[in-house]
């Protein structure tokens, strides 16, 4: 922890020690704010946002040129900042005449920033304000405070501390390519590492305020929030917890002591009429994180579906069903939280401020407890690369008109500018020892800005930035920036958007695979064979398919592949590597998948069966893989074609989604109408029926995959009895009578926990639903196999303890019923055609399906 003070050497209240920062002006106050009592009259409350660690006889730093702090930072990761200020008159300088910009890199996070404006806004005397940042490897944290530049007036720029705390990597920030449900855009949000976040409320719902003090691992401020009409507090002290979906310092475990309820409703008709709401104050325009932690501290709350709610967020359906004891593996006094981003749009003909409304509100199916719970908010405004924070936030608090500003853009060119150099904090690690109270010296020394700006402007005017010839697309497999000579070359056809990948030529793939030779076939598709090869002389193991002139498929489907797979770079995706086309060839080119097709190691018997958690993890990753194709691009990227077959595993058996020819691009929150195509046995019914194709077309199919992974059973098999051809429907009727458990893989009976057979079952049957408005979103799919694969986990793990000596066994008859199935009429598969049972190739339908309907492809 690093923390700077600008005057001599500091004792908080907080027991914290603030160094001086040596070498600085130093001041003393002449006034005070007439309306605000003196600092050392004034009694201390619980409820004041006073930063308590801040002397108020303490002085501030201030220049009235741009001053700025380097703080060299050699571990990398993310930091909290926060920014303290004592508005009052110094020396010669007006309390009302602060008025500044303050900048992080380029992260703009306070602009024309009043302290005293706000400062008298809230009746406070002190002010602190907070922010996220991600610092990357070798990155100084840059703070530089410049006043508004103004006609009339001299404003001027000040500040009494700095703090800069390390946060653990996962405290706000989600891993690269994790993504966060984006409220009303029907996707995921993953742009965080460029991103600053700034800290709106802290908010513990039917507590007390918890000090800086009380957080004895990152020192925040939690406020109070007890005062409700109507709603119902409830507390637990002392509650002993138990941490296992999050960490112990993502909050402190008071605050998971209280929630708020709207309490028991006996007759289920007043809950059904109202919701629990927050109203919070924030600047329109901006995009918000908003972070929710449950606890379930009703002790006679045991178990899933006893109390389910709707989380809405700015009058959005958030979480369609909230279960905090399915999130919390089934067990009470496990903190949970879920974050969700949401854009605050301004209203029309209005500026600046509006409410963000977060509202719960009981399911419609009966439950156990028609209530809902909530323990903490916290909401962050992000603030974007270049973005402005605050635009409005303190001339709102003007009583008085402004001094007119000047209209050039503002820049560091402004007379001398103050450098302030200081050390980096030691690296904080998660366990609660290493979380220690860190201070450092720093010294303060000043720089010549006109010398660095005269050298700046020097640069500009001798620096012409060249054109460039050719760009290079950065694979994560590899880099062709430089094609070789007489080989591959880099290409831009005009069927391709241009620079997407490498191009090989026929004698390349002819040499890779010895001419085609037969031997080396490992796979045959409805696009044609596919041949193992070496490329890179040699250095390189790859997956080369060939378009057989015979198949259905072709020319398009193979620059829809190449298009598609070209810009998608995902863990759970196969990777294109290049294509051909030379002399009417059409070949595309793939990492080698060591391990082959899913579909191979449910079926080939001459392979060991697959244990069942691997079965899981193989089932995770191929939703991973499909969630980011439906939310983590710009345009979501509808599969088309998921089955067995299509999920490749590597050597170490991840899996990664594969064969893109029939994908398309869908819309927003909206269908697309298209010609009917697919795989008999995966295909919507309902996109059959309606011809209209969205997201949740793919997740039928991944339920099918679903089902097919369990009972180790074709999705269409004709060799059975009529009833069993269509795996899907048949396995509907098992769940009707109770005999889902009969039919599962043999090589499975005896492995799986009863606890997780009924989550991973309510995921599959809810995602093989017949109508598309049923099934979840994929993101929902991921989450609860994860949560499956928890509970195997713990099951197995009290097993083991049980019975050291003995293999882990379940002798229990698994049995599922579905917890909630929305009160629809559900219909019976169409697609019961006489076919062929090979599905390893892909079926056209017909297109007298729905012929009213427009035809698209």
């Amino acid at each position: 922890m690093m923390m700077i003070f600008h005057s001599t050497a500091v004792l908080s209240a907080t027991l914290r020690l603030w160094m001086g920062a040596y070498g600085s002006v130093k001041w003393t106050p002449n006034s005070l704010p007439s309306k605000i009592a003196t600092p050392n009259l004034l009694p201390r409350q619980p409820n004041n946002k006073t930063p308590s660690m801040l002397s108020p006889t303490q002085l501030p730093v201030y220049l009235i040129p741009p001053f700025t702090y380097v703080f060299p930072m050699t571990a990398p990761g993310q930091k909290i900042l926060r920014l303290y200020f004592y508005p009052a008159s110094y020396f010669d300088f007006d309390r009302s005449k602060d008025f500044f910009t303050v900048q992080a890199g380029s992260f703009i996070l306070l602009r024309n920033f009043s302290a005293s404006l706000l400062a008298n806004h809230l009746g406070e005397y002190t002010l602190s304000e907070e922010f996220c940042l991600n610092i990357e490897k070798d990155q100084n944290l840059t703070l530089t405070f410049i006043p508004s530049p103004s006609v009339s007036t001299n404003f001027y720029a000040f500040i009494n501390g700095i703090e800069i705390v390390s946060m653990p990597d996962d405290l706000y920030y989600k891993p690269e390519g994790e993504g966060i449900p984006y409220i009303g855009q029907n996707s995921l949000f993953y742009r965080f590492y460029d991103t600053a976040l700034e800290m709106g409320f802290r908010l513990h719902v039917g507590g007390r305020f918890i000090s800086l003090i009380e957080d004895a691992y990152i020192h925040r401020e939690w406020s109070g929030d007890g005062n409700y009409d109507g709603a119902v507090p409830t507390r637990e002290p002392y509650l002993n917890l138990t941490y296992t979906q999050i960490s112990n310092y993502i909050a402190p475990t008071e605050v998971y002591w209280s929630a708020v309820s709207m309490g028991q409703d006996n007759m289920n008709t007043k809950n059904k009429l109202s919701n629990l709401t927050w109203g919070l104050h924030v600047d329109s325009g901006f995009e918000y994180l908003v972070r929710l932690h449950f606890c379930e501290v009703e002790r006679n709350v045991t178990s899933f579906c006893q109390r389910q709610f709707i989380i809405y967020i700015d009058n959005t359906t958030a979480k369609h069903v909230a279960d905090v004891m399915l999130w919390s593996e089934g067990r009470n006094t496990r903190p949970v939280y879920r974050d969700y981003v949401v854009m605050i749009q301004n209203d029309p003909g209005v500026e600046g401020k509006r409410n963000l409304f977060i509202a719960l509100h009981p399911i419609a199916t009966p439950t156990t407890y028609k209530n809902d719970i909530l323990n903490v908010i916290q909401v962050f405004k992000l603030v974007r690369k270049s973005r402005l924070s605050l635009p409005r936030s303190n001339l709102e608090y003007v009583s008085s008109p402004l001094p007119a500003q000047k209209t050039a853009p503002m820049t560091v060119a402004q007379e001398a500018t103050t450098t302030v150099v200081a050390q980096e904090p030691a690296a904080l690690t998660t366990n609660e020892s290493s979380w220690a109270k860190k201070t450092i010296s720093i010294a303060i020394g000043s720089v010549a800005g006109f010398l660095a700006v005269a050298v700046l402007v020097c640069c500009k005017a001798l620096w012409k930035p060249r054109d460039k010839d050719c760009g290079c697309y950065n694979s994560l497999t590899k880099c062709w920036c430089c094609p070789d000579k007489g080989k591959s070359t880099r290409v831009k056809d005009s069927s391709l958007p241009g620079e997407l990948c490498r191009r090989f030529s026929l004698e390349e793939i002819t040499t890779a695979t010895h001419n085609f030779h037969e031997e080396l076939i490992i796979g045959v598709g409805g696009f044609g064979k596919v041949y193992k090869g070496l490329v890179e002389e040699s250095t390189m193991t790859v997956a080369i398919k060939r378009l057989n002139p015979e198949s259905k498929q072709g020319r398009q489907e193979f620059w829809t592949e190449i298009e598609m797979l070209s810009q998608l770079r995902h863990v759970h995706l196969v990777s294109l590597i290049g294509y051909c086309n030379d002399g009417g060839d059409m070949i595309l080119v793939y990492d080698y998948m060591a391990n082959g097709t899913l579909r191979d190691h449910l079926y080939d018997t001459n392979r060991d069966p697959l244990p069942w958690i691997q079965r899981l993890n193989i089932c995770i990753g191929a939703a991973c893989g499909l969630n980011y194709l439906h939310t983590g691009v710009k345009h979501p990227i509808i599969h088309r074609d998921v089955k067995t077959t299509n999920i490749l595993l590597d050597e170490n058996c991840v899996a990664k989604v594969s064969d893109f020819g029939l994908s398309k691009v869908g819309l927003e929150n909206a269908a697309v109408s298209t010609m009917v195509k697919g795989t008999f046995g995966y295909l919507d019914p309902d996109y059959a029926r309606r011809r209209q194709l969205t997201e949740k077309s793919d997740v039928y199919s991944f339920g099918v995959v679903l089902l097919e992974v369990l009972c180790a059973r074709k999705a269409l098999n004709l060799k059975l009895e009529e009833e069993q051809w269509n795996l899907a429907n048949w396995a509907k009727k098992c769940i009707e009578k109770g005999i889902m458990g009969e039919i599962i893989d043999p090589n499975l009976i005896g492995n799986i926990a009863p606890e997780c057979f009924k989550v991973y079952m309510n995921v599959a049957e809810s995602c093989v639903r017949d109508q598309a408005i049923q099934r979840p979103i994929m993101n929902d799919v991921m989450e609860n196999l994860n949560f499956a694969l928890q509970l195997q986990k713990e099951a197995d793990i009290v097993k083991k303890e049980a019975n050291p000596a003995d293999k882990v066994a379940y002798t229990e008859v698994l049995l599922f019923n579905v917890c909630d199935i929305i009160g629809a009429h559900r219909y019976d598969n169409v697609l019961n055609g006489h076919v062929s049972e090979s599905d390893s190739g892909t079926w056209f339908i017909s297109n007298n399906i729905g012929d009213d309907l427009p035809e698209s492809n």
